[in-house]
């Protein structure tokens, strides 16, 4: 029982990996709700809108201090010009740990075809930003009580740090590859005894297309995401589909999503040791109303071995305002 413990612990540590909890903005699968800028920096301003997406993530209800995320961000083209700014705030709380983070992002948008009447365009991005890390010592330790290990204080910690990105579209086709975190860090080290590390960078690539028959109101959205973490060479992929059907007032659309590890974690299962790789489906919906958008994500861990199975819980608002004209001729929902 003891041995199931320990690595039920290694699992959630290696849930928190994967999320890139504490170590930045986690990655999860907000970025299908219309929300890539939050994970690449080469999307900033790429629409023919501007556009403010507000998200909150509650995991594990009814669990105390479970993990929660807010995030909140804003990019827009400047002007009619090639050059695009975008900002992201957002706060990470996971038990006694936390972190909050600020970016700024400059962009850069390419028109590769002669006219707009096809979309083939490159874009390149860069996010600059500060992370601050934050550990509640005060309820370690009760009144009198000393441990040379433990301060009692809230400490913290601060960080500057980079992402850099690349997208490229054309057509119905997109594809996305970023480095987050790309310069070393001081390590993050509460007290003499604690896990330390500088190297935090992530690479991230995705690629999709969107599928359209002539003259139908539906259209389909397969993709794919992959994710690395150079420190513990720990990767994992997404597979999505997502649909949109446009309406009078708009568009409405949903998908699903099935995120998977690609390294596993042992745990005994009675006289025998066996392995298990993470795994979530998430499904989602939304819906555009006129220049608003509302959207709702529900994660579910489908493992033998979990924390909870009460899932993972995220609302989506979003505005749209200094709309141009729809430029190009193509299903491409994130430009037009």
């Amino acid at each position: 029982m003891r041995l199931k413990n320990i690595c039920l612990v290694a699992l959630i540590g290696m849930m928190s990996f994967l999320s890139y909890s504490q170590e930045g903005m986690p990655v999860y699968s907000d970025y299908l709700t219309d929300n890539y800028y939050l994970i690449h920096p080469s999307m900033a301003g790429v629409a023919n809108c501007a556009k403010v997406r507000l998200t909150a993530r509650q995991q594990w209800f009814g669990v105390d201090d479970a993990p929660s995320l807010q995030t909140l961000s804003a990019h827009s083209r400047l002007g009619d010009g090639p050059s695009a700014i975008g900002a992201i705030v957002y706060n990470d709380e996971n038990g006694f740990h936390s972190n909050t983070g600020a970016y700024v992002t400059y962009a850069h948008h390419l028109l590769l075809s002669r006219n707009e009447v096809d979309l083939n365009m490159i874009s390149f991005g860069l996010s600059a930003g500060f992370i601050q890390y934050k550990l509640d010592e005060t309820s370690f330790l009760a009144p009198g009580e000393f441990d040379q290990l433990i301060a009692g204080i809230e400490q913290s910690a601060t960080n500057f740090n980079v992402d850099v990105g690349m997208s490229y579209h054309f057509l119905d086709f997109y594809a996305h590859a970023t480095a987050k975190n790309i310069l070393n860090n001081e390590g993050i080290n509460f007290n003499e005894q604690g896990f330390s590390f500088n190297n935090l960078r992530t690479y991230l690539l995705s690629v999709g297309n969107v599928f359209q028959k002539y003259g139908s109101d539906w259209s389909f959205e397969p993709s794919l995401m992959y994710m690395y973490r150079d420190a513990t060479e720990e990767s994992s992929i997404d597979v999505n589909i997502k649909a949109y059907r446009e309406v009078d007032f708009g568009k409405v659309w949903g998908g699903l999503s099935y995120r998977r590890s690609l390294d596993g974690a042992q745990f005994l299962e009675g006289n025998t040791v066996s392995s298990q790789k993470l795994q979530y489906f998430t499904p989602f919906i939304g819906v555009d109303y006129n220049q608003f958008t509302f959207a709702y994500t529900y994660s579910y861990q489908a493992n033998t071995i979990n924390f909870n199975t009460g899932g993972f819980h995220q609302i989506t608002l979003g505005y749209n305002f200094n709309c141009r004209r729809e430029k190009y001729d193509c299903n491409c929902p994130a430009i037009n």
